[in-house]
């Protein structure tokens, strides 16, 4: 049964990878399953044939057969339950990966969002050189954390896993900054992410949609 996503028709990033769909790609990459990308523009993305598909007119979507569904942490735990290779076979590290998966979007995210939202959308305000030291430090709070949990090893639970994939693509959104520099096993963590073939392929399929 072919998959469907959906994807920018021009990524606000230029394709450098932290279009939401690159974490999908990436997944079906990991598991060696052929996808087809469906193009959307922004303003496609809010009229009603997106909207039936993604009802807070984003992307990515992932179609397949009569499945639809919407939100990256979603679409990569359903690929990850059908497919080897991204969650453990055995029943407690592989409850330990999904744990990662949700604090990656539900922790961690959060205020590296809110220090990309503060550079980009509040930079002209009169209080943004005032905020923007604390927002960072609430990134930097998180990173500390993350550090100190990952230590010395390569990945967060033994062997990759979809807490992996979903952990490192969203410190790559706060790679640009600086601030994942200040933690070298995190930025080593990172760099081991995007080395593996099949964040490569994801990678080169969106830069390419970005270079047409």
């Amino acid at each position: 049964m072919t998959i469907t996503i959906t994807a920018f028709e021009r990524s606000p990033d230029g394709g450098r990878g932290l279009a939401r769909d690159t974490r999908v790609r990436w997944a079906l990459e990991e598991v060696a399953r052929p996808y087809d990308a469906r193009l959307v523009s922004f303003r496609a993305m809010k009229e009603p044939a997106h909207l039936a598909l993604h009802p807070f007119g984003q992307i990515p979507t992932y179609e397949e057969g009569d499945l639809v569904l919407f939100e990256t942490g979603a679409i990569i735990l359903h690929i990850a339950e059908d497919h080897a290779g991204l969650l453990p076979a055995d029943p407690d590290p592989r409850a330990r990966a999904i744990m990662w998966m949700f604090a990656s979007v539900n922790t961690v995210e959060p205020p590296i969002l809110e220090y990309a939202n503060a550079k980009l959308l509040e930079a002209d305000k009169p209080w943004s050189a005032e905020r923007l030291p604390i927002v960072a430090d609430r990134v930097r709070a998180r990173l500390t954390q993350l550090s100190a949990r990952l230590g010395g090893a390569d990945w967060l639970d033994g062997t990759f896993s979809a807490g992996d994939l979903m952990m490192v693509s969203v410190l790559l959104r706060i790679r640009a900054s600086g601030l994942l520099d200040e933690y070298s096993n995190l930025a080593a963590y990172v760099a081991r992410g995007e080395a593996r073939p099949a964040y490569q392929r994801a990678f080169a399929a969106q830069l390419a949609v970005n270079r047409r």
